[in-house]
């Protein structure tokens, strides 16, 4: 992480699809991709984004996902194939914060108006495996959360428009509060 660099919004993802999942909706929405220009957050999440499992991965705590760039160029490494924003599921795309040292409570502005709160870390799951690549990545769930980028969900705390570019501020950092990887390591 360049520690000059502003933390900022690399992209804004939706649903492209849903997809037939093996899982007990049926279904998954974590075919996700950038959307272009500015685009409306409110208390669910991105609008036009679909949460097929809002039990497990949705509603208000977890309305937004954010993944970094960091993260994203790891995994790229270790898996040898391009992971464009939106391939981890997430709604937010970020660079230059450090979405895994955020705390419970944490309080985000991104752009001008935009207030999310960080809620709790993600957790890997079956269908995430699946997505991933299915036999090709055996072990994915455990390998995922042994190198501890797991990213956090938001509440949205103020709705409004937000694109990519958009710098990312936070504006309240709760300094006894857990972070989302010490949540994590409890469960």
């Amino acid at each position: 992480m360049d520690l000059g660099m502003k933390p900022r919004l690399v992209a804004v993802c939706a649903v492209r699809g849903l997809r037939p999942d093996d899982g007990p909706v049926g279904v998954t929405a974590i075919d996700k991709a950038a959307i272009e220009g500015a685009v409306k957050i409110g208390a669910y999440g991105v609008y036009a984004d679909v949460q097929a499992d809002r039990k497990h991965h949705g509603g208000f705590d977890k309305a937004l996902y954010a993944y970094a760039a960091e993260d994203a160029a790891f995994w790229e490494g270790e898996l040898g194939r391009d992971l464009p924003p939106g391939f981890f599921g997430e709604n937010l795309r970020t660079e230059g914060i450090d979405v895994n040292a955020a705390r419970v409570g944490e309080r985000w502005r991104i752009g001008d108006r935009v207030e999310v709160e960080v809620t709790m870390p993600r957790t890997p799951c079956q269908t995430f495996a699946r997505w991933v690549g299915g036999d090709d990545e055996r072990g994915w769930v455990r390998r995922f959360s042994d190198e501890r980028r797991l990213g956090p969900y938001l509440r949205v705390v103020t709705p409004g428009r937000v694109r990519a570019g958009d710098e990312i501020t936070v504006v309240h950092r709760p300094e006894d509060a857990p972070t989302i990887l010490d949540i994590y390591r409890g469960l």
